[in-house]
């Protein structure tokens, strides 16, 4: 059975706190396991969650700012130190290709892992498989920085009533799954479509037009929350977002499950981000611990309509 889930390493913004890790978040997407904005201490946080260096196939790093990327140099090392048997692939924004590089050969080590580099360097897709498609969009921070999307293509749930009338079944069926077409019946005759499922990741921005792309539909959205509304000339400032704002983007962009994280250390206790969050968006809202487990709602049960931000 396929597992869908994000397991967060930690939450907080810039600097850790008692209890909150710098970043990081791994989204174990069926065979997938995506490490995303690995920051400093995240190699412990992943063997206190149960995460081994082979569960990760890509590395993708908004941004090059301390918290969201000072963790490469322990993680990429681990890779080779395990032996991780797969090749691993790095995502991150080509403007800082040099601070990969340097992070990369921190210090000696035996490089045995087979890490692919990446670099992006405008919007669109940048890899494809079995997963379905991930996107990559410039967000607005004071340095380059870039949100992620995965989009998994829709496929048909196939309807037994349909498939009895048809007089369809046994090998048959997988054969017109395969053709798409078996005798006079269609694989739409017996089917149903059914939407893929879709994951956000925004962390360091400003609101922009990128923020709603990438958040549109998506199952889940995980989104920084930075500030509070009542500092919101600083999350301005400084390119973040509010609670408000994230759960106001949630809301319009059609979002199932929001995901808020990337607290400052001004404040200790996160009930207020809830609270804040609550007022704009009635859907699902997680305030992010570190060392949880969320797992990605389960599949829509009819398409998802058209959401204009």
């Amino acid at each position: 059975m396929s597992t869908r889930e994000l397991v967060v390493l930690g939450t907080a913004s810039q600097v850790p706190t008692r209890h909150r890790n710098q970043n990081g978040y791994l989204l174990r997407w069926d065979g997938e396991g995506v490490l995303f904005d690995p920051g400093e201490g995240t190699q412990r946080q992943m063997l206190r969650a149960g995460v081994a260096a082979t569960d990760v196939t890509r590395l993708c790093v908004t941004h090059f700012h301390g918290d969201h990327s000072l963790g490469l140099p322990g993680v990429i090392q681990r890779l080779s130190l395990d032996q991780v048997p797969h090749p691993v692939h790095a995502h991150f924004p080509a403007s800082g290709a040099h601070y990969f590089a340097r992070m990369r050969h921190a210090t000696a080590f035996y490089e045995q892992a087979d890490l692919r580099e990446h670099p992006i360097a405008e919007d669109g897709p940048i890899a494809t498989g079995k997963f379905g498609t991930l996107e990559a969009r410039r967000l607005s921070h004071p340095v380059e920085a870039f949100g992620y999307r995965i989009v998994e293509p829709d496929g048909r749930t196939m309807l037994p009533e349909r498939l009895r009338e048809h007089g369809i079944e046994g090998p048959d069926v997988g054969k017109l799954q395969r053709e798409g077409r078996l005798g006079n019946t269609s694989l739409e005759d017996v089917s149903a479509r059914r939407p893929g499922q879709r994951f956000a990741f925004v962390m360091d921005t400003r609101l922009c037009d990128a923020v709603y792309a990438l958040a549109e539909d998506a199952d889940m959205l995980v989104i920084e929350a930075t500030f509070l509304a009542e500092d919101t000339r600083l999350a301005q400032d400084f390119g973040h977002l509010t609670a408000r704002q994230a759960a106001r983007v949630a809301a319009e962009s059609g979002v199932r499950q929001l995901v808020l994280t990337h607290f400052s250390q001004r404040y200790p206790e996160s009930e207020r981000f809830e609270q804040e969050a609550r007022a704009e968006f009635d859907g699902d809202i997680v305030v992010a611990e570190d060392l949880e487990r969320v797992q990605v709602p389960k599949r829509r049960s009819s398409p998802a309509g058209h959401r204009a931000p």
